[in-house]
């Protein structure tokens, strides 16, 4: 019994399918290319070409102005480990400085949340006052509080006779420290405030209700209910505050330039001036590489951490 194999008809068909699907690709590729082709452009023009060239300058000597490029392998890298007592100094104040920031900061901002989420008439006026230091340039901020610090405690001091406004704020390491730490914290608890209102206002009302009619007080409602709920709002504040108190620069350099005795100068400041002031390029391009590190791994193990108590709640 002889089998009869059509061939042209399936060929067609498959030919129909195949081409339209080829079609689907290409036009899927261009549309790919033209919607993300110049956001990536310019993400590895502005991000991945500058790191790439800071990680090539850390293995030279390079001074910044010179067009003598000399490659020195590790030993910049060496003489960070080995002979810089400074930069060490600088990593334990931002250390110290960013552990205090990201709570006092985060807890404000979530205090201010909680209340301006109630039923407020002037919440709309406040979320504004607290929002606006976030607005106004480091610079231009570390120069109000320091005139504030300076002149207005002062004054403050001779009228009220308190002690608290008599202290040298910016001329002792240890007020210098909290100082920074107020005025950073005054400057991104309204940011961390509109995150946390954003969260709190996507709890469903129903569930604090039933909380409520079972006996429940404020304090389990906000730690058994509200907190697990909006434990993303947390992630994402704690990872902000963090990388932000990591990497201050402008508020530190325009209160205290780093003093007295550069016992307040974070990484950030050692960096420029090793790199700018110095004219030490590569050194301080390795200082960058490593403070990057250091910021990544912080960062991450907080996300990491955070993220697991979400799964977890």
């Amino acid at each position: 019994m002889e089998t009869k194999i059509q061939t042209g008809p399936v060929s067609t068909k498959a030919q129909m399918q195949t081409v339209p699907k080829k079609k689907f690709k290409v036009k899927s590729l261009l549309g790919y290319a033209a919607f993300v082709g110049p956001a990536l452009l310019f993400f590895l023009v502005i991000q991945i070409l500058p790191f790439l060239m800071g990680l090539y300058y850390s293995f030279t000597s390079w001074n910044g102005v010179s067009s003598a490029v000399e490659w020195v392998g590790l030993e910049n890298y060496l003489k960070i480990f080995t002979n810089d007592p400074a930069f060490f100094n600088s990593f334990i104040f931002t250390t110290k400085f960013m552990f205090a920031a990201v709570i006092i900061s985060n807890v404000i901002g979530f205090a201010f949340a909680l209340m301006l989420n109630a039923a407020l008439k002037t919440k709309n006026v406040l979320r504004t006052v607290f929002f606006l230091p976030n607005v106004i340039g480091g610079l231009l901020l570390g120069f109000i509080w320091q005139f504030i610090f300076v002149k207005g405690f002062a004054s403050l001091g001779n009228m009220t006779g308190l002690e608290f406004f008599k202290m040298p704020w910016l001329g002792d390491e240890t007020t210098a420290f909290w100082g920074i730490v107020i005025v950073f914290a005054w400057q991104t608890s309204g940011y961390m405030m509109v995150i946390y209102i954003a969260a709190l206002q996507g709890v469903d009302t129903s569930l604090l209700e039933a909380a409520k009619m079972d006996g429940a007080s404020a304090w389990t409602l906000l730690t058994k209910i509200i907190v697990p709920l909006i434990l993303p709002a947390f992630t994402i504040c704690l990872f902000l505050t963090i990388s932000m108190a990591f990497k201050i620069f402008d508020l530190n350099i325009s209160l205290t330039g780093g003093g007295p005795f550069n016992s307040t100068q974070s990484v950030a400041i050692n960096i420029y001036q090793e790199a700018f002031q110095n004219n030490r390029y590569g050194l301080g391009t390795a200082k960058s590489i490593l403070f990057f590190v250091v910021v990544a791994i912080f960062t991450t193990v907080q996300v990491m951490m955070t993220k697991k108590r979400e799964v977890e709640a």
